[in-house]
């Protein structure tokens, strides 16, 4: 059996440590791992960070990127691959190219950070060029909330319409899903709208007055790489990884003076009581 064979649940993650612990590559583990796949990483800064804001950022050598990439594929394989905070243009390329080399077929979650939750910017003008040239194309989902949407499509998404048109233009660039979160539009109701190439879907849930959503965007799309991991499609991988973040945010502990982070391990809350 190769490694490609093994056993289903398997998520590569490439992105950025959170030294509060409440997004980034921590976020992704505890997602994937609550959700029960097996998280492995290739890390690409270190952030000095908490909740009140990003107070600095250390990009991880490329040749040190690329080597986790290539060994983590190389004996346990991966089932999805979930991308987030990629700080340049050169590691946006060098990652497409590692990855088009290593795991052309496996389908990637792409989740375009660009701002932190407390407004930092976390990548520059050229980053957000090359994801959109080198990353999206081909991609199984792309996230963004809805000022990542902007910036990436030049689209205006400040409603449900402009949702539709964002995502519109995300597969026209060559995504084979767009999931284009609704988070950061006011109201009551909260709307996220997928598209894929075979339809659209419009998933809707109350909106949680919380200063707790540190790690909102990681959260939700590492949930769904560990679904798509298990077999679920994109659809299902959506609506219950959405449920998960959606539950994770209520059960929130208030941690810190900012904005804190969810509670990624409250479905365990229930086997404590």
């Amino acid at each position: 059996m190769s490694v490609q064979d093994g056993p289903k649940g398997r998520v590569l993650i490439i992105a950025g440590s959170d030294s509060g612990g409440g997004a980034g590559i921590q976020a992704d583990i505890k997602a994937v791992t609550m959700l029960g796949g097996h998280a492995m990483t290739a890390v690409t800064a270190i952030t000095v960070q908490d909740t009140k804001g990003v107070h600095g950022v250390w990009p991880v050598p490329l040749e040190a990127v690329l080597g986790q990439i290539k060994v983590t594929l190389a004996d346990i394989g991966a089932d999805t691959i979930k991308t987030g905070m990629l700080g340049s243009a050169q590691l946006v390329e060098a990652i497409a190219e590692a990855l088009h080399a290593q795991a052309g077929l496996t389908p990637r979650v792409i989740d375009p950070v660009m701002v932190a939750t407390s407004g930092d910017r976390l990548v520059d003008e050229r980053a957000i060029g090359a994801i959109r040239s080198e990353l999206i194309p081909r991609a199984r989902l792309v996230t963004p909330n809805a000022p990542e949407a902007e910036v990436l499509t030049g689209k205006p998404v400040e409603t449900i319409d402009g949702q539709r048109r964002a995502a519109e233009r995300l597969l026209e660039l060559g995504a084979h899903g767009a999931l284009v979160k609704g988070g950061h539009i006011d109201g009551n109701v909260i709307h996220d709208v997928l598209q894929t190439t075979t339809g659209e879907w419009i998933f809707e849930s109350p909106r949680i007055r919380t200063t707790s959503t540190h790690g909102t965007g990681c959260t939700l799309a590492s949930a769904i790489a560990a679904l798509l991991a298990q077999g679920r499609s994109v659809p299902e991988a959506v609506e219950e990884g959405r449920d998960y973040l959606f539950g994770a945010i209520k059960a929130a502990k208030g941690l810190g003076k900012g904005h804190g982070p969810v509670h990624h391990g409250w479905l365990l809350d229930d086997l404590k009581r």
